[in-house]
C-alpha cells in the first residue's frame, strides 16, 4: 500500500505542478487579454472626444467643455475626463474625479501637452488605472490636451476569479486523479506482486509447482521474462538436489550440469578454461528485421557450457553468423549467455577464401574422408593445407591473447579442424595444460599414411598434453600412427607418447548426451505424428541423420527394401521416416549423395507404394528438436546404420528419449556407440539382408525382452552421460604434472615460431 501511496503522490505532485504551470500561462494570457481591450475601448472613446473637443476649442467656452466632460463620466469602468490648456491648467474635469483621483499632470498628460499621445497602467491614491492622454490641435498648434482616466481595478478582481476558480478545479482533479492511481495500481500492480511475492514464499518452502503468471505488458514482460527463468533454475536445482540426494542414499553419484559446474569450480580453482572450436556456441542473425541469437544444436554447448560458467572462461570460436560482428566488441569479445552473461565468447573472423579452404577444403574433404573408411577418396591440396595452417595460427594468436596473464591456463581444443593449434599455443605457453577432442574416428596407420602431411599433422596433435578419442581402438590406431611415422617412444602401459621429453597421453572418452528424459508433462501422441505426415500405417521406423555419405543411408533403403521383399506383411503396415538435414551442400560429393538417396526413395516407392501408402517418407529439412523428439518417441524402432562413426549420439538421443521403455535399436557395429549400447540390435550396414531381418526382429520381439533392452541402454546412457566426458576429460588434464613440461620445454630452448608447423 505504501508503494501505491507514493507512487499517488508523486503523480499528484507532478500533475499539480504541471496544472499551475499551464493555470499561470493562462491567467496572464487573460490579464492581458483583458487589459487589451481595455486598452482599445479607451482609444475608441479618446477618437470620439478628441473631435468634441477641438470643435469647442475653436468656439465654445470653458462651460461648454465641463458638460461635455460630465455628459462622458458615466460609462462603465469609466473614471472621469480631464481637459487641460497648453500650461497644465486644468479646463473641465468630471466631477469628482480630483477626490478619487490624483489631478497633477502625469507624465503622459505632460507628453500629451508637447504632442504625443500616450497611454499607461498607473496608480492613483492605491487605485489601479488606465489613463490615456492625447493632444488636441487647432491650426497644427497644440491648444489643449485631454485624459481619459479608466478603472482597471476589475481586472485585478476578475484574475483573482480565475486563479480561484483554477485552484478548486486542479484540487478536484487531483483528489480524482489520486484515487484513481490507487485503485489503478492496486489492481494491476500490487496483485501481481503480491502474487510474485507468495509464490517467493511458496518457492522458498518447495511447494511452488510453476512460477506465476504476471501481466504480458510492457511494464511486467521484463520481470515476467526474469521470474520464469528464475523458476527453471529453481526447479531445475531443485530436481538436481533431489536427484542428487536420492542417488546418494542409493550410493550412487550420477552426474549433473550443477555437478559438473561445482566440482569444475573445485578441481580448476585459480586456474582459467580456455576452449576452441570451430562452431560458436551462440549465434547471432538478422531475421525478420531485427537480430535474433540462436543456440546450434549441439552436445558440445551441453557439455562445455557448465565448465566456462562454474570458471568464467573464454570460449574461441569462428564468427559465422551475419550479425555477429554487430553484436561483439572491436575484439571480437562479448559476454554469454545473453541472459546471465558467465563467460566470454570471441569471435575469430575468417575470410571467404580461408574458410573455404580450412573448412570445406581440408577439414572436409581432406580430413574427414580420410579419418571415415567410407570408400570416399580424400582430396589433398596445397592451398587447402596453407589455409588450413594459417586459420590454425589465427586461432592460436586469438587464444594466446586471451591467455596473457592468466596463471596455468587450461585450454580445451575441440576436433580435427585445429590439429596444428596444440603445438602451436604450447610453444609459447608451456605452462598451459592443454587437451585436444578428436571427435571422429582415427583410421589404422596404412589409411592415415595418404595424407601428404601426416608428420605436420601428428607433430601438432603431440603438442597436447591430452589427446581424447571416443573409443580405445582409435586409441591404439593414433599410437600406431605415431610409431610409424615419427621418432618418439610409446608408453604402451599408460598410453602415452613421449617426444622430446614432451608427454602426450592418449585417452578414450566416449561423448553421450545430457541424459535420459523424464516423462513429459504433455505426451506426444503417437497420431498425432501421423497426421501430420498424412500416413497410414501400424508401425513406424525412423532415422535421423546428417546427409552425409558416412551414415549409410543409401545402404539402409536398401535393407528396408530387402525387409519389404521378404516380409510383404508389413506392406502398407510399416512406414520408415528418414531425417535428412543437408550438409556440406556446396561439396560436390555431398551434392551427389543427395542426388542417389532421393532417386533411392522415389525408386522404391514406386516399386512397392499403394495408394495412401508408401514405405519410405524422406524429409530432407532441418528439424528441431523438438519435432525429432516427437518421431523418436512415436517409432518402434530407430535406425543408426553408419558405415564409420566416431560415437553417433543419435543412438543416445533416441535411447534417452524413450521414457516408455519401448521402441528398438538397430546399431551399425561401426559406431563407438555400439560398444556402448550392447542391448542394440547390432548389424553390418554393408549387409543389406542382415538389416532387413533386423527390422523384422525389432518389429516382432518380445515386449518383455524390448522393455529389457532399452532399461539396460538407458542406464548406461544415464550413468555415462555428457557431464561425466567433461568431468573425465578436466580431470585428466588436471593430472598433468606441468613442471616436466616446462623442463622439456627449457632444454628445447628455441619455442617453435607461430607459422612453423608444416613444410
Amino acid at each position: 500500500m505504501r508503494l501505491g501511496l507514493r507512487l499517488s503522490l508523486w503523480l499528484i505532485a507532478g500533475i499539480t505542478c504541471v496544472s499551475l504551470l499551464f493555470a499561470l500561462y493562462q491567467v496572464e494570457m487573460e490579464y492581458q487579454s483583458r487589459r487589451h481591450e481595455l486598452r482599445r475601448r479607451t482609444e475608441l472613446l479618446a477618437e470620439t472626444l478628441q473631435l468634441t473637443v477641438e470643435r469647442l476649442g475653436e468656439e465654445g467656452s470653458q462651460a461648454d467643455l465641463q458638460l461635455l466632460v460630465d455628459r462622458f463620466g458615466n460609462r462603465e469602468h469609466l473614471e472621469g475626463v480631464a481637459i487641460y490648456d497648453q500650461n497644465g491648467t486644468p479646463l473641465a474635469m468630471t466631477t469628482g474625479l480630483s477626490a478619487k483621483l490624483d489631478p497633477r499632470l502625469n507624465a503622459g498628460e505632460q507628453a500629451a501637452l508637447k504632442g504625443k499621445q500616450t497611454g499607461e497602467f498607473i496608480r492613483s491614491r492605491g487605485k489601479p488605472v488606465y489613463v490615456l492622454a492625447l493632444p488636441v490641435r487647432h491650426d497644427g498648434a497644440i491648444i489643449m490636451a485631454v485624459s481619459i482616466f479608466n478603472d482597471a481595478a476589475y481586472i485585478d478582481s476578475q484574475v483573482a476569479a480565475i486563479w480561484h476558480d483554477t485552484a478548486l478545479r486542479v484540487l478536484v482533479q487531483m483528489l480524482l486523479i489520486g484515487g484513481i492511481t490507487l485503485l489503478i495500481v492496486r489492481l494491476n500492480m500490487m496483485r501481481p506482486i503480491a502474487r510474485l511475492a507468495q509464490w517467493a514464499r511458496e518457492a522458498r518452502i518447495g511447494r511452488t509447482a510453476s512460477p506465476v503468471e504476471l501481466p504480458q505488458d510492457d511494464g511486467f514482460g521484463p520481470l515476467t521474462v526474469e521470474v520464469r527463468k528464475l523458476a527453471t533454475s529453481l526447479h531445475a536445482a531443485q530436481a538436481s538436489a533431489e536427484e542428487e540426494a536420492r542417488l546418494r542414499g542409493a550410493a550412487q553419484a550420477h552426474w549433473t550440469a550443477e555437478r559438473l559446474r561445482v566440482y569444475i569450480g573445485h578441481i580448476l580453482r585459480d586456474s582459467r578454461l580456455f576452449v576452441v572450436s570451430n562452431r560458436e556456441p551462440y549465434e547471432h542473425v538478422h531475421r525478420g528485421g531485427s537480430i535474433e541469437v540462436t543456440v546450434p544444436a549441439s552436445g558440445l554447448v551441453t557439455a562445455l557450457e557448465p565448465i566456462l560458467r562454474a570458471c568464467d572462461g573464454i570460449w574461441i570460436a569462428q564468427g559465422a553468423g551475419d550479425a555477429d560482428r554487430e553484436t561483439a566488441d572491436t575484439k571480437g569479445r562479448l559476454r554469454v549467455p545473453p541472459d546471465t552473461q558467465q563467460y566470454t565468447l570471441r569471435r575469430v573472423w575468417l575470410e571467404k577464401d580461408e574458410e573455404q579452404g580450412f573448412y570445406s577444403g581440408f577439414s572436409n574433404e581432406g580430413i574427414w574422408p580420410l579419418c571415415h573408411i567410407a570408400h570416399t577418396r580424400p582430396i589433398f591440396r596445397a592451398e587447402d593445407w596453407k589455409a588450413y595452417r594459417a586459420v590454425n595460427a589465427k586461432f592460436a594468436e586469438a587464444a594466446l591473447q586471451e591467455m596473457e596473464g592468466a596463471e596455468n591456463p587450461v585450454v580445451l581444443l575441440q576436433d580435427y579442424h585445429f590439429a596444428l593449434l596444440p603445438r602451436l599455443i604450447k610453444d609459447r605457453r608451456p605452462d598451459a595444460r592443454v587437451a585436444i577432442f578428436w571427435h571422429i574416428p582415427w583410421p589404422n596407420p596404412e589409411a592415415f599414411g595418404i595424407c601428404p602431411w601426416q608428420h605436420e599433422l601428428l607433430a601438432g596433435l603431440l603438442g597436447a598434453d591430452l589427446i581424447g578419442f571416443h573409443i580405445q581402438s582409435h586409441c591404439n590406431n593414433f599410437m600406431e600412427s605415431v610409431d610409424r611415422t615419427l621418432e618418439c617412444r610409446l608408453e604402451w602401459e599408460r598410453f602415452a607418447i613421449n617426444r622430446g621429453r614432451r608427454i602426450t597421453l592418449v585417452r578414450p572418452f566416449p561423448i553421450s548426451v545430457p541424459g535420459v528424459d523424464r516423462p513429459p508433462e504433455v505426451e506426444m501422441e503417437r497420431g498425432s505424428v501421423l497426421r501430420k505426415l498424412a500416413l497410414k500405417c501400424d508401425r513406424i521406423g525412423v532415422g535421423v541423420d546428417r546427409l552425409d555419405y558416412t551414415k549409410g543411408i543409401p545402404e539402409r533403403l536398401r535393407g528396408i527394401e530387402s525387409f519389404l521383399d521378404n516380409h510383404p506383411y508389413y506392406l502398407e503396415r510399416f512406414t520408415f521416416i528418414q531425417v535428412g538435414a543437408p550438409s556440406r551442400t556446396h561439396i560436390q560429393r555431398y551434392q551427389a549423395l543427395q542426388d542417389e538417396v532421393n532417386a533411392e526413395v522415389a525408386r522404391i516407392n514406386e516399386r512397392f507404394a499403394t495408394r495412401g501408402w508408401k514405405p519410405i517418407v524422406f524429409l530432407d529439412r532441418h528439424h528441431s528438436h523438438e519435432e525429432i523428439r516427437a518421431l523418436y518417441r512415436a517409432a518402434d524402432l530407430c535406425m543408426v546404420t553408419s558405415l564409420h562413426d566416431g560415437m553417433n549420439l543419435v543412438a543416445k538421443e533416441f535411447v534417452a528419449s524413450r521414457d516408455d521403455d519401448c521402441g528398438a535399436l538397430i546399431l551399425s557395429q561401426f559406431t563407438g556407440a555400439s560398444r556402448e549400447l550392447e542391448d542394440a540390435i547390432v548389424v553390418n550396414p554393408y549387409d543389406t539382408q542382415q538389416v532387413g531381418e533386423a527390422i523384422h526382429q525389432a518389429l516382432t520381439m518380445d515386449s518383455e525382452e524390448r522393455v529389457r533392452r532399452m532399461r539396460r541402454m538407458r542406464r548406461v546412457v544415464k550413468e555415462q552421460n555428457v557431464y561425466r566426458w567433461a568431468a573425465d576429460i578436466v580431470h585428466e588434464l588436471s593430472e598433468v604434472r606441468i613442471k616436466e613440461t616446462l623442463q622439456a620445454s627449457r632444454e628445447r630452448k628455441e619455442p617453435a615460431p607461430l607459422l612453423s608447423v608444416g613444410r
